[in-house]
């Protein structure tokens, strides 16, 4: 295996085996705590433009399964793994991690001290940097990894979101999903609940939306800021009080923006399969699957038509909101598990219960 670095824009270099596609890679450095579920990482939209940190320690070991992605495209920029295994035991794999990466384009980075670069980026917060098997000078390497340009200036949303309206499934209820960046456990969520789900870019208007007569409409998740991507929280604006409306996770974020909220980068996100949150009308605690780099401000919330339903119990952010006048709720977390317990499934549940009543 060729040696690569893993560079820091703080100066802080990681040394360890390059694996899968031989390239630099650069972007936002973020971790995730997932035991399981690095397929479903790999292609989720919302990780576009980041090197993702596994903190699990083994990666690969049950190989790729196409049935287990959640598109079918890759977004993260590079892999940085403590031990990547290329011999997976699993009877559904069809494909080593390796072979993927070579074949999708991704850079890996093996043999590095997952548990050092996870408390650095947990006590310093986010950084970018780089992935590399160029042999330049470190001072050279940090200067690249300084340079790299932030995910927060730019709107990824519109490099991931559809590019053209789809149907998926014909049920009883229907549904308009605007998406940015949707993963298909979503859309197959839907489907099993009963609904036909037509799906449209993040761009489309609150016209033509609604010119698709829909029953209720779902705002999905994405990358980057969604203080980047005003034209979604206008649309969603205009949407609110004509259809019930649930948002997941960046829809989560848009439908606050959409009533006047504000939003905040986290120092080092939440990205894992483990998060406590706090149904605040049962006290009950639900274990989420989450992806974010963002949140609501509490503060931000004060005055405003809407309820705090859910709080993170980790740090208290807010997990979950409703209108309290308009059919409108929203979520921070992925009730979808994709990965992740089938705690939150409830929530479609939900949203069927709110198209019928309205």
């Amino acid at each position: 295996m060729r040696e690569a670095k893993l560079v820091l824009e703080d100066g802080t270099v990681f040394k360890g085996q390059a694996f899968g596609a031989e390239d630099k890679a650069e972007g936002e450095i973020v971790f995730n705590t997932g035991m399981t579920g690095y397929e479903e990482v790999l292609t989720d939209a919302s990780y576009k433009g980041q090197i993702v940190t596994m903190t699990y320690p083994l990666i690969g070991n049950y190989g790729i399964v196409n049935e287990d992605v959640e598109s079918y495209n890759s977004y993260v920029n590079g892999f940085v793994v403590r031990e990547f295994c290329n011999q997976p035991s699993n009877w559904r794999s069809k494909e080593k991690i390796d072979q993927c990466f070579k074949r999708i384009g991704i850079v890996g980075i093996a043999g590095i001290d997952t548990r050092a670069l996870t408390k650095r980026l947990r006590t310093k917060g986010t950084m970018k940097g780089i992935i590399t098997t160029v042999d330049k000078t470190e001072g050279e390497l940090v200067a690249e990894a300084k340079a790299v340009s932030s995910l927060s200036d730019r709107d990824l949303v519109s490099q991931v979101t559809s590019d053209k309206i789809y149907k998926v499934g014909d049920g009883q209820y229907q549904v308009a999903l605007i998406d940015c960046g949707v993963k298909n456990n979503i859309i197959r969520s839907l489907t099993e609940s009963n609904c036909g789900v037509t799906v449209v870019p993040a761009d489309t208007s609150a016209e033509d939306i609604l010119n698709l007569n829909p029953d209720g409409i779902m705002v999905s998740d994405g990358p980057g800021d969604p203080k980047n991507v005003p034209y979604v929280a206008e649309t969603v604006k205009e949407l609110m009080g004509q259809v019930p409306i649930f948002g997941i996770c960046l829809g989560h974020q848009v439908i606050g923006l959409a009533c006047g909220a504000d939003t905040y980068k986290l120092k080092f996100g939440h990205r894992g399969a483990n998060y406590p949150v706090k149904d605040l009308s049962t006290n009950r605690v639900y274990i989420t699957s989450q992806n974010h780099g963002f949140a609501l401000k509490n503060e931000s919330l004060e005055g405003l038509n809407l309820e705090v339903t859910h709080i993170n119990v980790n740090d208290q952010t807010v997990e979950g909101l409703k209108h309290k006048e308009l059919p409108v709720f929203s979520v921070q977390y992925h009730p979808e598990i994709a990965p992740g317990l089938e705690d939150s499934y409830y929530l479609f549940k939900q949203f069927i219960e709110l198209i019928e009543k309205h």
